[in-house]
């Protein structure tokens, strides 16, 4: 018997009985922050038939550190591939863990059902390393993928970055401190550019003396106060820097909205095309405590905004 006609059932029996009781259904649980502000449904198993939209490119390794291999895996569209390519920056604390891309494929299903490739990024992680490496090792990132994009079907002149968090700070390296290359270089992949033409940034830091000066000295930041300067995206703004959405929450307590806004006054006096957008109420993650509909909407829509930027900034 269906479910519902079952409690109606019950319900008319008790009412023909006497006085009926109606238990108070409590309201569902607050589940807590989602995972660096993806709506609830990316964080889940792909279907089968999501993962026949993908094919993978595994375990490219694009350099090392302390004799580990730095690597980062491709998504690529088994159907109407646009050209363009964004890379996730995998990175929360400037912790990169690694997924299975059989795992991590819903995350990135909106950006594959519109033709991009996307390259998860994985960079040499705290706590045994710290910022300045994770930034060294994004900034070697991208030069390879940048290389090496037309092997992945995309177009180099057509890629875009995009994090959350460190992820989101890591974004803004990509597209702040990015050069040409160093001809002059030792090592042959520093000699080739890793500009990208579009950055999405999530609740990012974007000034870090500000944000870690007087932190404890623990993991990620555990590094020389001296090296601020360069690991702060906010600090290599130029006209030369690509379209920039940065999304915050209004109410976030863990990286503040003023870093945010510094950045947005920085690329506004630069020239470069961006768009800062707040939502209101919300912390970290874009959570709203006690309102999991409301966070999940507002990760949503940032995940549309952020597929309709691309499509804006790197779609023929």
């Amino acid at each position: 018997m269906n479910s519902l006609w079952s409690v109606a059932l019950a319900l008319v029996l008790a009412m023909g009985a006497g006085a009926v009781t109606v238990a108070q259904v409590p309201p569902p649980a607050d589940p807590g922050p989602p995972l660096s502000g993806y709506p609830r449904d990316a964080l889940r198993a792909p279907t089968p038939a999501e993962l026949k939209t993908s094919t993978y490119v595994r375990d490219v390794i694009y350099g090392h550190r302390d004799g580990m291999a730095l690597t980062y895996d491709v998504f690529r569209p088994v159907k109407n591939a646009n050209g363009a390519l964004v890379v996730n920056m995998v990175s929360a604390g400037w912790r990169s863990s690694w997924a299975p891309p059989e795992e991590r494929q819903a995350r990135y299903q909106a950006l594959i059902d519109k033709g991009f490739t996307v390259v998860a990024l994985y960079h040499a992680s705290a706590p045994r390393f710290q910022v300045p490496d994770a930034v060294a090792d994004v900034r070697l990132g991208m030069r390879h993928i940048k290389l090496h994009a037309a092997d992945y079907g995309a177009d180099r002149a057509r890629i875009g970055a995009w994090g959350a968090s460190a992820g989101g700070h890591l974004a803004l390296v990509a597209g702040m401190m990015a050069d040409d290359g160093n001809p002059t270089a030792a090592n042959p992949l520093e000699r080739s550019g890793n500009r990208v033409a579009a950055v999405v940034a999530y609740f990012p830091p974007t000034d870090l003396a500000t944000l870690l000066q007087g932190r404890p000295k623990a993991g990620a930041i555990a590094f020389d106060d001296k090296l601020f300067a360069s690991v702060s995206p906010i600090l290599s703004v130029d006209a030369r820097d690509p379209p920039t959405l940065i999304l915050h929450g209004d109410a976030d307590r863990g990286v503040p909205p003023a870093q945010s806004e510094a950045m947005h006054t920085a690329l506004e006096r630069a020239g470069v095309e961006n768009r800062l957008k707040f939502y209101s109420g919300a912390d970290h993650d874009f959570y709203v405590k006690g309102d999991p509909a409301k966070t999940d909407a507002y990760a949503t829509d940032a995940m549309n905004a952020m597929v309709g930027w691309f499509e804006s900034h790197l779609k023929k």
